[in-house]
């Protein structure tokens, strides 16, 4: 017998989980939901990390909710300010009333006899074992490892004297004032840290691999503030954000369409910003087409700022081993440090490790294909979140948490409705998330797959994949019942013998 019964079980309390909670209650308010969050506190990505500087490449007006304004002035913002937003957001919605810290979810297996999830989770200071009963599970876990970041297994790492430190597990005791620091890394992470740590680090160096294109965005939005001052709260809101995303959504559009132009014109930023072309020539091209894989955001050209001012630099080259005193680089050249902090990548990691069954049989996500990315072919009553990766992750996981409602809201109509993902025709061979950044090449393989065509895509288009959610037909690619299988399969049987 489980411990706890609910409708709707939510797993997670980040901007996925906290957006589907609302979602749910605006739509069927009736419904009994509880969100289970494996953290102590609401924000999951933004309680996660606290390096210096940490913040989100998105403008907050498109990474916040539709229904909840941003009142601040900046645009782009940090990640105390974002948590604070989401804390608040729940409270005011009274989502923070369904929340359990510290359970984190185990297993979840569906029985096509009960048309239930039966959801194993480890919970309290003593991570004691219980268990959920529940009629439709949503994990909005997001997409990372929050227990291992990936180890690119350098060599040499026992022989180095100083300090080593990975952004995943930021410590507090970190003193870096004065001391020569190098940042393993150009992704967003890297760029953040680097201009945070060089205001007080005595130098700070950016060692990357491959060039990143890194482009510069004010801090504040002028033409929104603007607009907000002389409009509604809401209506200024939702004004700011649908000029950003058609913004964002055409500023995709041209990197992809005209690749060799923005590339030039990311490249003579660089070249002014830094006030050297030798730095952008060397640091800051890019052997690839701008967004195959993420582009970077320097808020206020901060990034560049710290390199023109001589208080940070980039090396490009590779790594051969740690050594005592800092990093030996395959060009023979070793780079001093006092601390090393490894913005080397993150670990995927859907559905935040738990496993899943149906009837007793293990789910392999990669013999799965996503429904409109946010189902998988064959599991029942299951829904997951993902955000964009080109765009803010909002944009996406608010569309998503609007589709799974209305799934939940016709779901429900019956005690035992079941709603499965079924995929008609060719199997689907392209990943979920089509990018080439290491972390999603690395994890490709470990992900469910999609097809070109709705509703098995996720375009990573806002425009099409907004269309194609918003007014998806839920009767193509779901199957719809209104009775557990082996309920039917009994009524079948009777009538067959009656006859």
């Amino acid at each position: 017998m489980a411990d706890r019964t609910v409708d709707v079980l939510i797993v997670g309390a980040g901007l996925s989980g906290i957006g589907a909670a609302y979602r749910l209650q605006e739509r069927r308010s009736d419904l009994s939901y509880e969100i289970v969050e494996a953290r102590a506190a609401i924000g999951g990505t933004w309680d996660l990390f606290r390096y210096p500087g940490v913040r989100s490449d998105s403008d907050i007006f498109t990474l916040s909710f539709p229904f909840r304004p941003w009142r601040g002035k900046d645009a782009i913002v940090d990640g105390d300010s974002i948590r604070t937003y989401l804390v608040d957001t729940a409270r005011e919605f009274g989502i923070d009333r369904h929340i359990r810290f510290s359970t984190r979810v185990v297993s979840a297996d569906w029985s096509s006899e009960k048309a239930r999830w039966t959801v194993r989770v480890v919970t309290g200071d003593d991570q004691h074992e219980e268990t959920y009963e529940a009629r439709f599970v949503s994990f909005c876990s997001g997409y990372y490892d929050y227990a291992a970041p990936y180890d690119p297994g350098f060599a040499g790492i026992e022989d180095f004297a100083g300090r080593l430190v990975h952004p995943q597990f930021w410590p507090e005791d970190l003193d870096y004032a004065g001391k020569k620091v190098v940042v393993i890394g150009s992704g967003a992470t890297a760029v953040t840290i680097v201009p945070a740590v060089a205001e007080q680090a005595g130098h700070v160096t950016m060692l990357q691999r491959t060039p990143t294109y890194v482009v510069a965005q004010p801090r504040q939005d002028a033409i929104g503030n603007a607009v907000r001052s002389v409009l509604p709260a809401k209506a200024g809101h939702l004004a700011v954000r649908t000029k950003n995303t058609a913004l964002q959504w055409a500023f995709y559009q041209a990197c992809r369409r005209l690749p060799g132009t923005m590339a030039g014109l990311f490249h003579k930023g660089a070249a002014s910003a830094t006030g050297s072309q030798a730095v952008a020539d060397a640091h800051f091209s890019p052997p690839y087409k701008p967004w195959d894989q993420r582009l970077c955001i320097s808020p206020g050209g901060d990034l560049f700022e710290a390199i023109r001012t001589g208080r940070a630099s980039v090396v490009t080259d590779r790594i051969d081993r740690f050594v005592d005193n800092g990093i030996l680089l395959e060009s023979g050249d070793v780079l001093e440090a006092d601390v090393v902090i490894t913005a080397t990548g993150l670990s995927l990691q859907l559905l935040g490790g738990a496993t899943i069954s149906v009837d007793g049989a293990p789910v392999d996500l990669r013999d799965t294909v996503a429904y409109r990315a946010c189902m998988l072919s064959g599991v029942p009553n299951f829904a997951f979140c993902v955000g964009y990766i080109n765009l803010s992750w909002t944009m996406r996981s608010d569309m998503t948490a609007r589709l799974v409602a209305r799934i939940i809201d016709r779901v429900t109509q019956v005690p035992t409705g079941t709603v499965t993902p079924t995929l008609d025709g060719a199997p689907a061979s392209r990943p979920l998330m089509d990018m080439q950044s290491g972390y999603l090449r690395r994890s490709a393989d470990l992900l469910p797959r999609a097809t070109r065509q709705y509703p098995w895509a996720m375009a990573q288009n806002v425009v099409v994949d907004s269309w194609q959610t918003n007014r998806a037909d839920l009767d193509k690619g779901l199957v719809w019942t209104t009775a557990p299988t082996s309920t039917v399969t009994a009524t079948a049987s009777a009538t067959r013998t009656s006859a």
